[in-house]
């Protein structure tokens, strides 16, 4: 089974948010190393935690500092923008890092309205427009002409199939609405998991087999699913390390939002009564532990939703403790640098 990762560059408490965006890039790097298969990176505005704003930039330098790792947006939130320069922009990036490239996108915001309607007056309708903007976008990303347009740089054309080399469109979601578009465009399917604790994947995924269209590109349905996950060398430690994101999950529930705070604060202040009832049910659910015990619970959701393929999403205070949990899930799945790709085939 593949692995890989989603990166949302998280501010942490006591350092900088520029900071988060340089970690990325050394974390593009380790897993890299590691063997796994893709690295995304996701866009979020006006948030004092996820302070990853503009993936395609991200990608760009992600492209320069590696070499076998594909690079991904988890995604692009097309209701901001216009199809045709993020097809521009992918086209780009794929010229940088030639079959390297995944173009995710996505209908939500990623941040509030008022942050919204800032990037796109037009954000209280946008969203309405998503099909319409995801058909163009599939045009142009893949080369052909559309409107009478085409999206440049355009790469030679393969001589054996005739197709153009281009970035991989994603449609990701995490309710029934995007499985049903992205299996009405013959397009591969991401379900973030991770928003609500695999809440209604079962029936996304069902419906996005059984409604799947095939494209030329992706004649057979194609689903992943993102996890969040975290590995220690022992569950004591995995579940101390936890404490920072259960602690922003309490607190992002009453709308407060902020760096990640470390677990032995989050610790020393505990929880109350009420919260603790939070706590558990979070916990009840949650990827943590030692690698074997993640890896079992991570191999059972990938048997039961019939994957090949798992995004592991993994949040710590201490940037050491992320690359411990990737190092040690990279090991217990049997991944090597040589299971990274190199230039994909159109």
């Amino acid at each position: 089974m593949k692995l890989s990762v989603l990166d949302q560059s998280v501010s942490l408490s006591g350092s900088s948010e520029d900071a988060a965006i340089r970690d990325t890039l050394d974390l593009a790097q380790h897993c890299e190393a590691l063997g796994y298969h893709r690295f995304w990176l996701s866009e979020h505005h006006g948030l004092p935690t996820i302070v990853g704003s503009a993936p395609e930039v991200l990608m760009a330098a992600v492209a320069a500092r590696t070499r076998r790792i594909r690079i991904g947006s988890a995604g692009v939130m097309l209701p901001h923008y216009a199809a045709l320069k993020v097809a521009e922009q992918f086209r780009v990036l794929d010229a940088l890092a030639p079959g390297r490239i995944d173009l995710g996108v996505g209908r939500a915001p990623g941040g509030d309205m008022r942050t919204a309607r800032a990037l796109n007056p037009q954000a209280h309708a946008a969203a309405d427009h998503f099909p319409e903007q995801l058909l163009d976008l599939q045009a142009w990303v893949g080369g052909h002409p559309h409107r009478g347009i085409l999206a440049h740089p355009r790469p030679p054309e393969d001589e054996r199939t005739g197709w153009q080399r281009a970035p991989e469109l994603w449609v990701l979601g995490s309710s029934d609405y995007g499985a049903r578009l992205a299996a009405q465009y013959g397009l591969p399917y991401a379900f973030a998991y991770f928003f609500m604790d695999g809440l209604g994947v079962e029936q996304a995924l069902s419906l996005y087999r059984a409604l799947y269209q095939a494209s030329p590109r992706h004649p057979r349905p194609r689903a992943t699913v993102c996890v969040w996950a975290l590995a220690a060398d022992s569950e004591a430690e995995a579940r101390h390390h936890a404490l920072s994101r259960e602690r922003w999950r309490l607190d992002r529930s009453r709308g407060v939002l902020g760096p990640l705070l470390p677990p032995d604060v989050v610790a020393a202040r505990g929880f109350s009564a009420d919260e603790l009832h939070s706590v558990e049910a979070l916990r009840s659910k949650a990827f943590v532990g030692t690698a074997a015990q993640v890896g079992e619970r991570l191999r059972a959701l990938a048997d039961e939703l019939q994957l090949d393929e798992l995004v592991v999403n993994t949040w710590a205070h201490d940037p050491g403790v992320r690359r411990r949990s990737y190092a040690l899930l990279a090991t217990e799945f049997g991944l090597s640098p040589a299971s990274a790709p190199t230039a994909a085939a159109p």
